[in-house]
């Protein structure tokens, strides 16, 4: 049996990824030559939230009924009309098709993780090891969101019919992964029993590693990264003139890119009984808050960047490390509560992205500085609580 039978899952992953994050380093353009408010465009990045929950709650438990191939099929077709959706460029579209993208990256989270991380083992790949599937998930995603962002804006400054041509690209991407998914084995062979209702629920949520140490990081891992590439960007806007898109595509990158570069580390230094990668992604995390309160003070464009690199690598290894604790909890029970779980997981995650929604609408009653310096210390409470947690074995 071929060994990388997981590539093709692993590349509609990464086009998924490429959809949700291509729209991020157009905020400036959209706000610059449609009128938007800062509240509007960031509000175009919660509808994707509001699709990528129920995407990610409810796909993992028709994924464990119908398999996983279907659903990815589903998921990756859903990425594709998303695009078309915000080629129209009325707001409408853009409202609509951020909608579709957060159910097409919901899906590809909770059941494209899942589907990799069974083709990552036993029978389909004998010779990787037990955190292959994990990595190569979250790799995926994050090079889709990296390399998203960054063709996006690049071809949005530089290219002919800036507000459709990054979106054509995306859309060949997606049709050919969508051909490639044809030939993946199914990875579910035993349809899971009972209702739909049933198959919602997640025990293992009430695993108490899950709830001491996975859900006080959670938030961070895509509220870190929000605010690098969603916030950062309106802080030093004022200084960069013409180039806030190029500026805005640069970190973007910078910031993903590193957190693609930190993932094989968050392997060595995972830790069942101390959550070692956990506690190490949170002390990143609320330095990198604390230098984006400072990016506030000093508008420094430079710093931005500096910041966008040390929150990047907290994403990263949060990201994975994540994954590797909830596919531990799931094992538990069988591996039964792993798209569910993985969905919950990410859910809690990208609640973190609505971050620099909150802060664009409460803007008007404190400076950015300040606010940044409240979200820093809420950063290193979590991470306490984390540290209060993190010798307690796994078992319950």
């Amino acid at each position: 049996m071929n060994r990388r039978t997981w590539l093709p899952a692993v590349f509609a992953m990464f086009c998924c990824g490429w959809g949700g994050n291509q729209f991020t380093p157009l905020l400036l353009l959209y706000r610059r030559t449609g009128g938007y408010s800062t509240v509007e465009v960031d509000l175009f990045l919660g509808t994707y939230v509001v699709g990528l929950v129920p995407g990610l709650l409810v796909a993992g438990a028709l994924s464990d009924r119908h398999g996983r191939k279907p659903l990815m099929l589903v998921g990756t077709a859903l990425s594709v009309v998303s695009s078309l959706f915000l080629m129209v460029g009325q707001t409408w579209a853009l409202y609509g098709g951020r909608l579709l993208t957060g159910v097409a990256v919901g899906i590809a989270m909770a059941v494209g993780t899942s589907w990799v991380k069974e083709l990552s083992q036993p029978p389909f790949d004998p010779a990787a090891d037990v955190s292959a599937g994990a990595r190569r998930a979250a790799m995926g995603l994050t090079l889709g969101f990296g390399l998203g962002a960054g063709v996006a804006g690049v071809l949005a400054q530089w290219g002919p019919h800036p507000t459709v041509t990054p979106y054509v690209v995306h859309v060949v991407l997606a049709l050919a992964a969508l051909s490639l998914l044809r030939a993946v084995p199914e990875s579910r062979t035993a349809p899971a029993a009972g209702s739909l209702w049933s198959l919602l629920k997640v025990p293992a949520v009430a695993h108490r590693r899950f709830l001491r140490v996975v859900l006080p990081m959670a938030p961070w891992v895509f509220g870190s990264a929000g605010i690098a590439y969603a916030v950062t960007p309106q802080l030093v806007g004022d200084r960069l003139g013409n180039w806030g898109l190029a500026y805005a595509t640069l970190l973007t990158v910078c910031t993903l890119g590193t957190g693609a570069l930190v993932q094989p580390l968050a392997k060595r230094l995972d830790s069942v009984s101390t959550a070692r990668a956990i506690v190490v992604a949170m002390v990143l995390m609320s330095a990198g808050v604390g230098l984006s309160a400072v990016v506030a003070d000093v508008g420094s464009p430079w710093l931005g960047l500096l910041d966008g690199v040390l929150l990047g690598a907290a994403y990263g290894i949060a990201v994975v490390s994540g994954l590797l604790e909830i596919q531990r909890i799931a094992a538990l029970s069988g591996g039964a509560d792993l798209a569910g779980l993985t969905g919950v997981y990410y859910a809690a995650a990208y609640t973190g992205f609505l971050l620099p929604t909150v802060l664009a609408a409460v803007a008007g009653l404190a400076p950015y500085v300040v606010l940044l310096g409240v979200v820093a210390l809420v950063t290193l409470a979590c991470t306490a609580v984390v540290l209060a947690s993190s010798r307690r074995h796994l078992p319950a």
